[in-house]
């Protein structure tokens, strides 16, 4: 029975042809939309472009069409349910309604994405949700002074305005006659199920048999530009916000080799000739390290780990950089021993933090560690490690402890004083986001080193740095001159050479306190960052790090430079190493300074947010594993001329992937059984 027309209105006349007719319309008119975010994407990140010829961008947005297309499919649900339905077809302002709303929406994430690809090199994923839940003050605040929001907004805003036009133009262009009569429900039926064949084909994205179009899908071109820009961001949003608010076990790699033969795997990648393994039915790789006696420093007294934020190797001069970022590192570096091949685990702090001082390896699921529950399990390192040899700390900070709950994790893992944002008296200057300055933090930091020196006791510290982070609020008075040259890097490049200078002034102040004599150095990023030079899709340059160690003795026994691979979570057991003493641990590294002959060093690392993707780096050769496409094995080049090309090996590629299965696997089942500590006693708190 058809409805009637409301008091004082005609009757919308309708028909199925123009039903149809206002669906492919509204359709078409998304599709330019996605297109042109993506064009636009595409513009705003032009120096990512290089020299990838325009064919392989054509090719991009031909298959960003397809995800478009599984997008529009959705957004256009009660328009397609409409066809069972005269009075819902007849609906149109709603119709209208609706379409500019989901449309917006979509815009939105488009135009707020422009500067999220910048600053991460990455589609919207898990890490929009991994902000919300941190302090919405300083998340805001980062936002409001690090980007162009009014600018931004009022794009969104006109065209969103435009979208409204537009969709009000295809409602009244597809509109039947007059005098049009009501399809019967036999035909609208039929039609529905026509049209719901054609929507389910567009939403599959393909005609083959097997699972419907994936993320590797996207995955065609040389290009990871391209490739990146074939993807559609709302859909990425919704897949990290299924994978977020779900149970973040069922996230976690799957095991896919019998658990025997995995930790066996993992023990033959971590343990060396100087490893006891204990506790072999309870723990994976919990054993009594006892290092070379030459290679034991028997002056170091204390221990200072510097996790210096954004400290990119690509722009280490020491590492092969010509623009003149980091002459103070540069100056130190021919003072120690710098390893010119670390990775750090992960590409944002909180993994760099408890990667380097807790030793565990940032495992998909697991990102965000020490805000999970597992992050208070007892791990193998730094605070537990020296804490139980009566040694005093200290944890010296720009910011809030708050963040990331690093006061919470840390303090569970054995560190007892704090330094942060609240606890600086008239600092040189105040971030209005993050906290103080640098060089704020170091005149601190060397103060409270110098008082913990006077004590007697060994001590360990952290100091951490900030001020390289978006937004790049710097003292007015800048004390270095500002880079150019850069284009939309010109900011965090000065606010690295800022942060460089402050490392400078730290350690020209603690080379007069009589602790220096006895004390080793530990300078690190916790990640690096992307720049025009994406060198494989989980691009190196977001992970390759300086890794620096000064001290009595280091250059002298070491030498000045070293290219052994490694990653954060080495670097504990390579402190360890150079204390003397056996000590029993369950590092998931190792120590650098006293690997096998002929064993040229690993490392495990993944992205932050819900990018799957994990890789294994040992010598000059990269494999990269994405949780549902085959793993890929290159040879990379970092530096100034980083580059990297397929091998074409598959019987490396296997070996490689075994390994990287099994330790992501093995390393995966010991935090969920809580068994990650250096003692059975503290693994079962």
């Amino acid at each position: 029975m058809q409805s009637s027309p409301s008091a004082g209105r005609p009757a919308t006349p309708i028909s199925i042809g123009s039903h149809l007719a206002f669906i492919l319309g509204s359709a078409l008119c998304m599709l330019l939309l996605f297109a042109l975010a993506r064009a636009g994407l595409l513009a705003y990140n032009h120096a990512l472009i290089a020299d990838t010829p325009a064919s392989t961008f054509v090719e991009a947005f031909l298959n960003g069409a397809r995800f478009d297309l599984r997008l529009i499919v959705y957004l256009c649900v009660p328009l397609s349910l409409s066809l069972l339905s005269v009075r819902a077809m007849r609906a149109r302002r709603l119709h209208v309604t609706w379409l500019t709303v989901a449309s917006s929406l979509c815009l939105f994430l488009a135009v707020t994405e422009l500067n999220f690809y910048r600053e991460f090199h990455q589609r919207l994923n898990s890490l929009v949700f991994q902000y919300m839940q941190e302090d919405l003050g300083t998340v805001t605040s980062m936002i409001w002074n690090g980007f162009p929001v009014l600018r931004l907004l009022l794009v969104w805003a006109l065209a969103t305005l435009l979208l409204a036009w537009l969709f009000r133009r295809i409602e009244r262009a597809t509109r039947a006659p007059e005098h049009a009569a009501a399809p019967r429900w036999p035909a609208r039926t039929a039609v529905f199920v026509l049209f719901l064949l054609v929507c389910v084909v567009a939403a599959r994205g393909t005609l083959r048999s097997g699972p419907p179009l994936r993320w590797g899908d996207a995955y065609t071109t040389d290009s990871m530009f391209a490739n990146h820009l074939g993807l559609n961001g709302t859909l990425t949003l919704v897949d990290a916000a299924s994978n977020y608010f779900s149970d973040h076990r069922d996230n976690s790699w799957k095991a896919t080799l019998p658990a025997a033969e995995a930790l066996q795997v993992t023990r033959d990648m971590l343990l060396t000739p100087r490893d006891q393994l204990i506790d072999a039915d309870r723990a994976a790789v919990r054993r009594i390290y006892t290092p070379p006696a030459e290679g034991q420093l028997p002056q170091v007294r204390n221990v200072v780990v510097i996790l210096m934020e954004s400290m990119a190797g690509r722009y280490i001069g020491a590492m092969g950089n010509q623009d003149g970022i980091t002459p103070n590192f540069d100056a130190l570096a021919k003072q120690g021993l710098l390893f010119q091949r670390v990775f750090s685990n992960g590409t944002h702090t909180h993994q760099g933090m408890f990667a380097t001082m807790a030793c565990f390896p940032n495992l998909p699921a697991f990102e965000y560690l020490m805000r999970m529950p597992e992050g208070s399990h007892q791990f193998s390192g730094l605070p537990q490690l020296l804490s139980a040899r009566g040694y005093d700390d200290i944890y010296v900070y720009n910011g809030s402890f708050s963040w990331d709950n690093q006061s919470g994790f840390f303090g569970n893992q054995g560190m007892r004083n704090f330094v942060g944002r609240e606890d600086f008296v008239d600092p040189v200057f105040i971030d209005p986001t993050w906290g103080v300055s640098d060089q704020d933090m170091f005149a601190r930091g060397a103060d409270e080193l110098a008082r913990l020196g006077r004590q007697g006791k060994p001590f360990y510290a952290l100091l951490q740095t900030l001020s390289n982070h978006t937004p790049y609020a710097l003292p007015e008075d800048l004390p270095v001159e500002r880079v150019t040259g850069h284009g939309s890097l010109d900011e965090h490049l000065t606010a690295m050479r800022y942060a460089d200078w402050s490392l400078g002034q730290f350690f020209a102040k603690a080379r007069q306190e009589p602790y220096f004599k006895d004390t080793l150095f530990v300078v690190l990023g916790d990640h690096g960052f992307g720049n025009d030079e994406q060198i494989t899709e989980m691009d190196l340059s977001r992970f390759s790090i300086p890794l620096l160690l000064i001290g009595p003795g280091v250059q002298e026994t070491f030498g000045g430079s070293s290219v052994i691979v490694g990653s954060q979570i080495d670097v504990v057991p390579t402190i360890m190493g150079r204390l003397g003493q056996p000590v029993q641990q369950q590092c998931w590294g190792r120590d650098l300074l006293a690997l096998p002959p002929g064993d040229e060093g690993v490392a495990v690392i993944k992205p932050s947010g819900s990018d799957q993707t994990v890789g294994l780096v040992t010598g000059e050769r990269i494999l990269i594993k994405p949780r549902d496409r085959d793993a890929r094995l290159y040879r990379y080049q970092l530096g100034h001329d980083a580059r990297a090309e397929v091998i074409d090996d598959a019987q490396a590629r296997s070996e490689l992937e075994r390994k990287l299965s099994a330790f992501v696997q093995t390393a995966t089942s010991s935090l969920l059984g809580n068994t990650t500590g250096a003692t059975a006693e503290k693994a079962a708190q």
